[in-house]
């Protein structure tokens, strides 16, 4: 079973658990850097939660995920058109002032992140923002029936500055907010395109 696999598998699961998770402190880091009524690509949506959020603040949203079974439930919550795609399928060209990666890129194996790095790169306007998080550390593997790579400061670091198409604006460590997850650390990461 693959990550996409697990999310069809287990989307009213994962939809119930991150719903109603706040990311307002997070998301305001993201959205001091754009203007209102900015397009914003959420990348690997979830269950919706952040597109929602972003449309009611008045951005223009696009929400986009891999599993349909989320897709589904994404749509039903935000009443938003969710395009249903994998990172690798993406082919957008500078139509994207910033895109929200929150916890969906920590499923991409380390040797292809530059890869879909270089896709949002290309999706993204000039000097675009990019957020995304992973879970602090170093693992690589399979968790359960999901892959995870973790990152730390050093490791994100240095593939950004191999992929050569953003500029760190900000790395901080979080706790997670999920109830009985407090022991679980985030790397959040705010970039801007070069």
């Amino acid at each position: 079973m693959d990550s996409i696999d697990y999310y069809n598998k287990y989307a009213a699961k994962e939809f119930e658990e991150t719903v109603n998770q706040d990311m307002t402190g997070i998301m305001k880091e993201f959205l001091d850097l754009l203007e209102e009524g900015d397009t914003i690509l959420d990348l690997g949506c979830g269950s919706g939660r952040d597109s929602l959020t972003f449309y009611e603040l008045g951005y223009d949203v696009t929400p986009l995920d891999a599993s349909e079974e989320m897709c589904k439930l994404a749509e039903i919550h935000t009443g938003l058109e969710v395009l249903q795609m994998t990172f690798e399928q993406m082919d957008f060209d500078n139509v994207f002032d910033g895109i929200w990666a929150c916890a969906s890129l920590l499923h991409i194996p380390k040797k292809e992140l530059s890869d879909i790095l270089t896709k949002i790169a290309r999706a993204l306007n000039d000097k675009g923002i990019l957020y995304m998080s992973f879970k602090l550390g170093d693992f690589e593997g399979f968790r359960g029936k999901r892959y995870f790579c973790d990152f730390t400061a050093d490791s994100i670091s240095e593939v950004l500055r191999d992929n050569g198409r953003f500029e760190i604006v900000k790395l901080w460590e979080t706790e997670d907010v999920r109830s009985g997850h407090s022991d679980v650390k985030w790397l959040n990461v705010l970039v801007k395109k070069q």
